[in-house]
């Protein structure tokens, strides 16, 4: 890609961008959320079409008027939001595109050894070819989404945070798959802000930033700050803001637990939640740290035993409960796109959704008030948009989830529940919500923050609470928090050292 260059109405998504892929190469792509990653892709991917430049295929121009076209050439990209239908199967979902026929019907018994075939080279014959997408978890989904694009046979494969919502299993099989994949002499191009992945796979590097393609090295040749200044133009600082000096367990638990159970996925759990505390979920994925959350929120019904908060029993029945200002809760959800945002609709609707009792007077919206209340959001988180009125969905990743945190800061929320808040966002971003998260802590928030990355519970949590199978194993205060002794407790390893003899 030689001079690229593609505009958005007034905002200029990609100026002048280069790059260039080998056979037998992963090649990583690096930079923050709206540096243009997403738009190159597309662009290569025949989504849209570029406003300037030249792409070139094995040395010959090239330009695909659709996904189609781009697929055919042997061009198939892994989108970070998943493409799959819910009420389909997943052999449906692997051969959508094309399905094997037979006398002009489909041809079933194909498909799902089709199916079973490019779940096996994805390295998930664990997952059932005739199951219903919708049955599946988000990691599992995605297993699927690499499969189906596996069954495609590219010969440029773009992945964009392929890895995102896959458990630390999962990400070992991907690391196999690809590398196999590049043995096999397919260019393999590489989308993460996770710098521990970029180390493990890419051969060459391309870091962007506002735009531009900034610089091309080998992998290996920069370290992570000198990358990182690369891709957010400025001088980089330590990726963690300090914990605060008091002992946060000393004030009184806004929020605690008793004996609290659901179904089989939760067992006996117990907790106490502090002002000024940021109590960290550990576990493999799927231990029940999300239906804790959901439990807490009130969505899920049939629940057992005793929640307090500010020392008095409570009975949330539902999110509207949850959020009234006795209690004060707020949840971050895991998907963005389905449970956190309404895409269509503008940066000022979605902010001021969760508050709109407090924006209103006899049931009718002070438009004055919100839009001073969303301007203020908009300026606080950083959020980079050309106006409150343009929709949500035209906001990059990161700034989409500045959205989703900034719609309950407008509640000024007294518990804070996140669930893998920071997955597919790019480290500046990260930097501003670990700091965000902190200044809430320390302006009173009691915030629960449940994370896949071991990095993020290591370097922003007072205490670690590691779940596995639906109950608390392990507590991990200051510095018993290390990245070994979250992943022999979320294997429920006793790691303590042997006695000696």
């Amino acid at each position: 890609m030689q001079g690229v260059s593609k505009r958005y109405g007034g905002v200029r998504a990609l100026q002048g961008a280069d790059l260039a892929i080998e056979a037998g190469r992963i090649h990583a792509v690096l930079g923050e959320n709206g540096a243009g990653k997403s738009t190159l892709i597309k662009i290569m991917a025949g989504v849209v079409a570029p406003d300037e430049g030249t792409m070139l295929l094995d040395g010959k121009p090239v330009a695909f008027a659709s996904p189609a076209a781009a697929n055919d050439a042997g061009i198939v990209c892994i989108f970070q939001e998943l493409s799959l239908i819910p009420d389909l199967s997943v052999a449906d979902n692997i051969a959508i595109s094309n399905p094997p026929r037979r006398f002009g019907l489909i041809d079933r018994r194909a498909q799902r050894r089709m199916a079973e075939l490019a779940l096996a080279r994805a390295g998930a014959e664990d997952i059932h070819p005739l199951a219903l997408v919708k049955d599946l978890s988000l990691s599992r989904r995605q297993m699927v989404e690499i499969a189906k694009a596996l069954a495609r046979q590219p010969r440029i494969l773009i992945l964009d945070e392929a890895t995102s919502a896959l458990t630390a299993a999962d990400v070992t099989k991907i690391y196999a798959v690809l590398k196999r994949l590049r043995s096999e002499g397919l260019a393999l191009l590489y989308i993460s802000h996770r710098m521990h992945e970029i180390a493990e796979l890419a051969d060459d590097c391309t870091v962007f930033c506002n735009g531009r393609s900034v610089a091309s090295y080998a992998a290996g040749t920069k370290t992570d700050n000198e990358v990182v200044e690369l891709m957010i133009g400025r001088e980089y600082s330590g990726v963690f803001p300090a914990r605060s000096a008091r002992v946060a367990s000393a004030a009184p638990a806004r929020l605690e637990l008793r004996h609290l159970g659901w179904t089989d996925r939760l067992n006996d759990i117990s907790l106490q939640l502090h002002c000024g505390e940021v109590i960290g979920l550990g576990g493999l994925d799927g231990q029940g740290q999300r239906e804790l959350l959901l439990a807490l929120f009130g969505v899920l019904r049939g629940t057992t035993g005793q929640v307090l908060v500010d020392g008095r029993p409570v009975s949330i029945g539902g999110p509207s409960v949850a959020k009234r200002g006795e209690i004060g809760m707020a949840l971050i959800p895991e998907d963005r796109k389905t449970e956190g945002l309404m895409l269509p609709m503008s940066v000022r609707e979605n902010l001021s959704f969760a508050a709109l009792r407090r924006l209103s007077r006899w049931g009718v919206v002070d438009a004055a008030a919100e839009r001073e209340a969303v301007e203020r959001i908009v300026q606080l988180l950083g959020v980079r948009t050309d106006g409150i009125d343009l929709p949500a969905g035209s906001l990059s990743g990161g700034n989409q989830q500045k959205l989703v945190i900034g719609k309950w800061l407008m509640m000024a929320p007294r518990i804070i529940l996140l669930n893998d808040p920071t997955r597919g966002i790019d480290v500046g971003t990260k930097q501003e919500i670990y700091t965000l998260l902190r200044e809430l802590a320390e302006a009173g928030a009691a915030i629960l923050f449940y994370s896949t990355d071991y990095d993020e519970l290591v370097g922003c949590c007072d205490r670690v609470l590691v779940m596995y199978d639906g109950a608390i194993k392990r507590e991990l205060v200051g510095a018993q928090i290390t990245e070994h002794a979250l992943i022999s407790s979320a294997l429920n390893i006793d790691a303590s050292p042997a006695a000696p003899a």
